[in-house]
């Protein structure tokens, strides 16, 4: 009977790294992607309300960068800030939204509807159990009255950008192209989060929090609905992308 234990572990074990299988690799990854943005939430915040070393660290950098800050480059950052936001941010994902709609990819468009005003209401709520106040200064570039931690922009900029790259990833073919897609989406939740750094409306910790409460949230609605998925197929259903398909061929027949 001890023999059948290391049979099954390795059975379990090989199920949950197959790529194929309503519990597979999908699920494994997505909840290691979570436990990770999880923790690395959690420590933040531990350390933002005992008051340990990054909040020093969070005053020191705030300071440095409005005593460097110049006309031009705030303008940009403004730019890049209100893009970004509630407003932009929405037109972003509706956009997205109607291109998952005419490309019949209904998982996906179902993942951009709960992800991205999802994320934004689960910030909100952070923010109020939280209450941290945002930094202050005399003579401030972009004044809030709402609380700082965590970054809603980076939050939402976390959901947005890592959606699309999740979705060019599977599109595209070469190891390199994809890179570059992880790349790009990385490299605009920086610009994000440092936009709203030098305009002085979030600490360092309020966006690193924020990136990685986005990266939680993204992972429990990528996995979620690619279960749903692998769970429609295995019982025999049609996908809702494959049913749309027929219907516009049956349409053309007409």
């Amino acid at each position: 009977m001890l023999n059948t234990v290391p049979s099954r572990l390795r059975r379990f074990v090989a199920a949950r790294l197959s790529p194929e299988g309503q519990m597979g690799l999908h699920l494994t990854v997505g909840l290691a992607l979570l436990v990770l943005a999880a923790w690395i939430f959690g420590e933040i915040a531990e350390d933002v309300v005992t008051g340990d070393t990054i909040t020093l660290v969070d005053v020191q950098l705030a300071h440095w960068f409005h005593d460097r800050a110049t006309q031009g480059f705030t303008r940009a950052m403004l730019v890049v800030t209100h893009w970004n936001g509630v407003v932009g941010s929405s037109i972003m994902a509706a956009l997205l939204a109607l291109w998952f709609w005419r490309r019949h990819a209904h998982y996906w468009l179902i993942v951009c509807l709960v992800a991205v005003p999802g994320g934004m209401l689960l910030n909100v709520a952070l923010k109020h159990v939280f209450r941290r106040t945002r930094p202050s200064f005399d003579d401030p570039l972009l004044s809030l009255m709402t609380y700082s931690f965590p970054s809603g922009h980076t939050a939402a900029a976390t959901v947005f950008y890592g959606l699309l790259a999740c979705y060019l990833v599977r599109r595209v073919r070469t190891w390199r192209a994809r890179a570059l897609v992880l790349l790009g989406a990385v490299l605009m939740v920086m610009l994000v989060a440092l936009s709203r750094m030098y305009l002085g409306v979030h600490y360092l910790s309020d966006v690193l929090a924020a990136a990685a409460e986005g990266a939680a949230w993204l992972a429990i609605c990528i996995t979620a609905v690619s279960t749903l998925h692998r769970r429609r197929l295995a019982r025999g259903e049609t996908s809702w992308s494959e049913r749309a398909h027929r219907a516009d061929a049956a349409e053309d027949l007409q």
